[in-house]
């Protein structure tokens, strides 16, 4: 082979990198850990794209869909990142997927994902709280249970809707040796600060109950997390008691690493309703001042406990030593 034909052949591999490079950024966010590790084993440009596709992934689980970045901090393996698709908003198990990847510029999710036609609500210029305002959809009580929402005239500026416009404390999302994944404060929280939603696929009963069977067996492996949250609420008339399944396993936000406390933990969980919207929203509140650096947990439920159930690592003084456990 002469010089002139290495010469050709070196160029169209460059060429051929360049456009690897160019498009990368389109395929990648779509690999899996392992896929990305494989392709990043295969020659200089994409190691050097599939390490800044890694970076970018450690420094922000919300793909830049929050207000601030919610990073990885790993001290005790080798895993640098939790495998999930991000959303902000409840979706339904046939939503299209997020991809990993920036969310810069991406216009966030409707976090209305049913609404009610016709359904009333305020018609007020402003209502906020300090402001003197009478609007029907304001809850005068320390925490909000009830919003203003899309059948109302206000906008996402109004004061009455604290949870609807992203996370608004800095958080960090921190393995720990026993519990694995869990959330943290990345600074002072005072009490009664809105933290999150719990996001995830909203479920059928008939749907939560085969895929709690399904992560029964595959936590038994012992590296398996579910992320599936049952929440009952009995109803004023006391007849009834409704149900709310959703399941961050694949596809949730940051609430899906909250570890459970038998002590309580330091959360409050209350059931959102906002004006127009047919579903409500599960939301989290400090329920008492968190530290930088304090992990931040609730009760999973006060149901029987079951001797065969995960081991719990709450460490708190009345720790029951497991996981609260119910028939789903």
């Amino acid at each position: 082979m002469n010089k002139q034909q290495r010469t050709g052949e070196s160029e169209k591999d460059d060429d051929g990198a360049g456009i690897l490079c160019r498009f990368a950024h389109l395929v990648f966010p779509y690999l899996e850990p392992a896929g990305l590790a494989s392709v990043s084993a295969t020659c200089k440009v994409l190691h050097v794209v599939s390490k800044a596709i890694t970076s970018s992934r450690i420094s922000d689980a919300s793909r830049c869909l929050e207000n601030y970045p919610i990073p990885f901090f790993n001290s005790v393996d080798s895993e640098l990142y939790a495998n999930f698709i991000y959303s902000p908003v409840q979706t339904l198990p046939t939503s299209p997927s997020i991809p990993w990847g920036g969310g810069s510029g991406r216009v966030k999710p409707d976090p209305f994902l049913v609404r009610v036609e016709g359904a009333y609500g305020c018609d007020c210029e402003s209502c906020d709280l300090d402001s003197g305002s009478n609007c029907a959809c304001m809850d005068f009580s320390e925490l909000p249970t009830r919003e203003c929402g899309p059948s109302c005239c206000c906008g996402l500026e109004c004061g009455n809707r604290l949870t609807q416009k992203g996370i608004s404390v800095k958080l960090k999302v921190v393995k720990d040796r026993r519990k694995g994944w869990s959330l943290c404060a990345a600074e002072f929280i005072p009490k009664g600060k809105f933290i999150c939603e719990y996001t995830g696929e909203l479920l059928t009963t008939e749907e939560a109950r085969n895929r709690q069977r399904l992560y029964d067996k595959l936590s038994k492996s012992g590296h398996f997390s579910p992320a599936l949250l049952v929440v009952k609420e009995h109803l004023p008339s006391g007849n009834a008691c409704m149900r709310i399944n959703i399941d961050a396993t694949r596809i949730g936000n940051i609430a899906r690493f909250i570890n459970h406390s038998c002590d309580g933990g330091n959360l409050s969980t209350l059931i959102v309703r906002s004006s127009g919207a047919l579903l409500p929203r599960v939301c989290f509140f400090s329920s008492r001042v968190i530290l930088e650096n304090e992990e931040l947990a609730f009760s999973y439920g006060d149901t029987t406990v079951n001797s065969t159930g995960a081991q719990c690592f709450c460490s708190s003084a009345c720790c029951s030593g497991i996981l609260p456990a119910e028939h789903t």
